[in-house]
């Protein structure tokens, strides 16, 4: 029960920081940058968007592991990614109707936000990756393509987030639609996210292996 209470926390707060780092207007976390450039593209909610992409990245974490000739538990625990996508995504539903748009405040009040929904993004993220349940889709796909080509995660995280980046800046391209949910709060979660998730192992790891 301490276990599923903590990555509960972890998935509220997390859908937190990814939620509000879209309302500062400065441009979204990496993980969500295609799924909000899609929600706005065809005017749809950025939790189902969410959760269209991240079946898709369930089902490419299926095809590595079929491939890869995996067990079936570890099989399994893709596919529970699906009912915690569902979960996480209506989360993020209800913080985008609850949540000001404060793209219309000045700098300093939108860069105090984003540096907040960065923490809250580091420390969800930790606190779910520290109790070792069902990854979040989006650490999922880092974690099997990290394990197929045999490179270092922490690598494979950092070129799936430019690549999000970019694939976001293309299809707005494709589409002829403005440059959005790219700027340069996007480049700063980018690099500071697994900076709070250090921090914060460092700090409360030890304490949360102890609880467990």
């Amino acid at each position: 029960m301490k276990r599923l209470f903590i990555y509960v926390v972890g998935i509220v707060v997390l859908a937190l920081g990814l939620t509000l780092n879209t309302k500062t207007g400065l441009g979204c976390s990496p993980i969500v940058a295609v799924a909000y450039a899609l929600a706005q593209i065809f005017n749809k909610n950025l939790g189902d968007v969410t959760f269209a992409l991240y079946c898709v990245f369930v089902l490419i974490e299926l095809f590595i592991l079929l491939y890869r000739k995996k067990s079936k538990k570890e099989l399994l625990m893709v596919v529970l990614q699906l009912p915690f996508s569902v979960v996480f995504t209506r989360f993020m539903n209800l913080y985008s109707n609850i949540l000001p748009d404060l793209s219309g405040r000045n700098m300093f009040v939108r860069i105090l936000f984003l540096l907040l929904a960065i923490v809250f993004t580091g420390v969800g993220a930790a606190m779910i990756l520290d109790v070792k349940l069902v990854a979040n889709p989006a650490d999922g796909i880092v974690a099997s393509l990290a394990e197929a080509f045999g490179k270092e995660m922490g690598l494979v995280k950092n070129i799936f987030d430019v690549s999000c980046i970019l694939i976001a800046c293309l299809i707005c391209l494709v589409f002829s639609h403005p440059l959005t949910g790219v700027g340069i709060g996007s480049v700063i979660a980018m690099f500071l996210t697994g900076r709070v998730i250090s921090l914060f192992n460092a700090y409360f790891g030890e304490r949360i292996g102890d609880i467990l």
